[in-house]
């Protein structure tokens, strides 16, 4: 699976964490910075890693910043992104199996390392459930083409 990956100097330890693991388990990481703990700004990180997953060259995204809420902020405002900020891997199952999630975020100062790696796992471990749940996720997609739509059309 090709995982689109990135965070600020907030997040930026465990998504090193996040991107060893996921090598070891064999994930191909497409790395969007940042490269350090010097300070930046997280939608500089978020926006090109979600526009992956969004175009579908990527499969899932992860992003973390410091409290995981930031990203998630962000990584929303893309066509086609349905990010999750999951706490648990019980939420990070239920994005996955009731809204096709598609990017998790998660909270370097409120998510201690090891239960960031199991949610992550079972995030992408998770499948969509479609059937009533499909139709929830058109809604969504469809509340994007709207504002979309208002965004281009002449008042």
């Amino acid at each position: 699976m090709k995982i689109s990956l990135a965070s600020d100097h907030a997040g930026f330890a465990l998504k090193e964490q996040i991107a060893a693991a996921l090598r070891e388990q064999g994930h191909e990481i497409e790395d969007f910075g940042t490269t350090s703990e010097e300070s930046v700004d997280y939608p500089d990180f978020a926006e090109p890693a979600s526009r992956e997953v969004a175009s579908g060259a990527a499969d899932k995204g992860v992003l973390v910043c410091g409290s995981g809420v930031g990203v998630s902020i962000a990584a929303n405002k893309v066509d086609g992104v349905r990010a999750v900020h999951a706490h648990d891997p019980d939420e990070a199952e239920l994005s996955r199996r009731h809204n096709n999630a598609n990017v998790l975020t998660l909270g370097e100062r409120t998510t201690d390392a090891d239960t960031a790696l199991k949610i992550v796992d079972r995030f992408l471990s998770t499948d969509f459930e479609g059937g009533r749940h499909e139709r929830r996720v058109e809604k969504i997609t469809a509340i994007e083409r709207h504002s979309a739509q208002a965004l281009t059309e002449p008042d």
